[in-house]
């Protein structure tokens, strides 16, 4: 039987083919300018915040710059501001850094690495609450090794008793419980074959509590078993020990 289409039900499956996607086509267009023409007051205060970040890393970079170019950065002890700035400097193109990703790599470092910090710090200083005996045995390092001086960079390497706790407190509380990497080029590890592009799950918080690694009092407070070294206390599996 032949249908007979009317120019109204023509004009209808104008309206929905065309007309309709054109509308979304121009509304989307619309709300996409408006958007970078106005911007809420959050997105305003967001990205003066981040101008601000921004400025305050360059003005502390260029004060680095400054003491390296004189020569007085060699008295800081070489930290890994002053090791972004040389890269920075590098005369080998191939070695040199652009000043964007120092920048990046200085917020990656300080920012991200102030959060790990303060959470090794809260886990450690709630450990020595609970601990009295270990926090009592930190404190007599402490102040044989310094007295009323305060602590300096070549005496904190020399505190052994504190690094024991803070390397404990690291395996029970990683700040960082999981590790994710993506294999570059195809490899071999071991026996195993690790295709490129392959994205790697390291759970660092099963590592650390894996009692064929650390013992069957695995889940216990025990700094002394990193006495003799993170290789001794891993059962000779150095690599299953993240301190991150």
């Amino acid at each position: 039987m032949l249908t007979i289409i009317t120019n109204l039900e023509i004009l209808k499956l104008m309206l929905i083919v065309v007309i309709v996607p054109l509308v979304d086509v121009v509304l989307i267009s619309f709300l996409y300018f408006y958007s970078k023409i106005y911007k809420t007051n959050d997105e305003i205060e967001s990205e003066e915040l981040v101008k601000g970040i921004h400025n305050t890393i360059l003005e502390i970079i260029k004060k680095r710059e400054e003491k390296v170019m004189t020569g007085e950065g060699n008295s800081i002890g070489g930290d890994f501001l002053q090791l972004l700035v040389e890269a920075h400097h590098d005369t080998n193109a191939s070695l040199k850094i652009s000043i964007e990703d120092l920048v990046d790599e200085y917020k990656t470092f300080y920012i991200a690495g102030q959060e790990t910090t303060s959470t090794l710090l809260a886990w450690t200083i709630f450990l020595l609450a609970i601990h009295t005996d270990w926090q009592e045995k930190a404190r007599k390092e402490v102040l044989n090794l310094f007295g009323k001086q305060n602590p300096n960079p070549d005496g904190i390497t020399k505190l052994k008793i504190m690094g024991m706790i803070i390397n404990e407190s690291l395996r029970l509380y990683p700040p960082v419980i999981a590790i994710t990497r993506k294999v570059e080029r195809e490899v071999r590890l071991g026996k195993l074959t690790l295709l490129a592009n392959l994205l790697l799950y390291i759970p660092t918080l099963a590592l650390h509590h894996d009692p064929k690694i650390w013992g069957e009092d695995v889940h216990l407070f025990k700094p002394e078993r990193f006495s003799e070294g993170i290789a001794k206390a891993s059962n000779n599996n150095i690599a299953a020990f993240f301190p991150c």
